[in-house]
């Protein structure tokens, strides 16, 4: 069937001509069932939208504007705009914007920052009343998160010395900050 055969058969459908519509069908559905398939992936969705396209063009034939253009081109984009329509309409909807008012932040509120900051200052005070080597070891082992076996290399003194002066060291911390 020719481009200006089916250009003639759209415009006898336009009129409400059965029998012209019933040749379309028959000489198009294949290609349009086609695209119907190839955008939503399921036969049976497929099937549905393929009617549901002719329905539209039942209905919209009138719209057709006779031109130089392929006939097949217009019935394409209505199948492939309307199976494109039903994959949008199966999709979730977006989650109500009021649901986000629900969800918790991780980060900590104005207040907890203020007292982590004041927290901090104590902790930084604190440090500074250690012997610089302790408080040194202090730093390395709880803020950078060095191995006892790495600080005491560097400080030049035993593993288990290290372990002596990190575990007394935390004790006089403690000492400090329940001032």
């Amino acid at each position: 069937m020719t481009p200006q055969d089916i250009t003639k058969l759209i415009v006898r459908t336009s009129m409400k001509d059965r029998a012209a519509f019933d040749l379309l069908y028959r000489q198009t559905s294949a290609k349009l069932f086609g695209v119907c398939l190839r955008v939503l992936n399921d036969r049976g969705d497929a099937e549905e939208a393929l009617q549901e396209v002719f329905v539209k063009i039942w209905t919209k034939a009138d719209r057709f504007a006779v031109s130089d253009l392929s006939p097949i081109s217009w019935l394409v984009a209505i199948a492939r705009n309307h199976a494109i329509d039903r994959v949008r309409t199966r999709r979730k909807p977006a989650a109500d914007i009021d649901a986000a008012l629900d969800v918790a932040d991780p980060a900590p509120g104005p207040e907890a920052m203020v007292v982590a900051g004041d927290e901090s200052v104590r902790i930084h005070h604190c440090l500074e009343e250690l012997e610089k080597d302790r408080a040194a070891a202090v730093r390395g082992a709880y803020l950078k998160g060095e191995s006892y076996a790495e600080l005491a290399e560097r400080h030049g003194v035993p593993l288990n010395t290290m372990r002596t002066w990190l575990r007394r060291s935390l004790m006089k911390l403690r000492e400090c900050l329940e001032r």
